[in-house]
């Protein structure tokens, strides 16, 4: 078990924002104060490896603020970065309940603050609250379909721009909404964003101007709100 700061001070589960867009998170009021006085806060800054492919999995990760990279690593050493998750985000899930290993690694990518909950005391959480394992399910349901969606988008665009607008929709369906439009905090590089969509750096770099260009996305220093969702799902196929 790796020792993480801890933090007295976190996100109110009760008044969070990410509540009503993470099955997960959105419980009832008594079985919201219960998993409030379960598991422990902490804060990570950028870089730190919450956990690493094929280690045990013997607790689970909510993430409340920050974002956080999963990749594998190939045997010769290249790593493919799976997903980037979001506050509300559950890491850790799949696994523990399958009583596998971690499939992949996860790194925060900038200051993160999260709950993490043991495995003993996360079992016992859902067994006393059957509204939870509800939640639970659904939310494993939810995480495999949107991977599926994420493979078939990535497998059927033929383009580079294709690919692209897959990891940019995909992405910024974790952001909030606003007007039909959706703003998330690029903390990618344009290589690891490379490496996301099957691509080359230079290929990434060339194709966000051109999305701007073309007014489907707008960058503004680390932040990216896509203007287009239609446009973007026209390339992506």
């Amino acid at each position: 078990m790796q020792h993480f700061g801890r933090v007295t001070q976190i996100m109110d589960c009760g008044t969070c924002p990410y509540r009503t867009s993470r099955m997960f998170c959105n419980l009832s009021p008594p079985s919201l104060e219960k998993f409030k006085a379960i598991g422990s806060n902490c804060d990570v800054s950028k870089g730190v490896t919450l956990f690493r492919e094929q280690e045990a999995c013997d607790e689970i990760f909510v993430l409340c603020t920050g974002q956080i990279k999963l990749f594998c690593t190939s045997k010769a050493g290249k790593r493919v970065i799976l997903k980037v998750a979001q506050p509300g985000d559950v890491l850790g899930l799949s696994a523990m309940i399958a009583g596998a290993r971690h499939e992949a690694t996860a790194e925060a990518i900038e200051s993160v603050q999260f709950k993490r909950v043991r495995k003993a005391e996360f079992n016992e959480f859902l067994h006393e609250h059957i509204e939870a394992s509800l939640h639970a399910s659904h939310a494993l349901s939810l995480e495999s379909n949107r991977a599926l969606i994420n493979i078939r988008r990535l497998a059927v665009s033929a383009s580079a721009a294709g690919k692209l607008a897959a990891v940019l929709l995909n992405w910024g369906c974790g952001a909030s909404h606003r007007e039909g439009e959706s703003r998330f905090a690029m903390t990618l590089t344009h290589e690891e964003l490379a490496a996301l969509a099957g691509t080359s750096r230079e290929t990434v770099t060339r194709t966000l101007r051109r999305f701007q260009d073309e007014q489907l996305i707008q960058i503004a220093g680390y932040s990216i709100r896509i203007l287009s969702p239609r446009g973007l799902e026209e390339l992506s196929g």
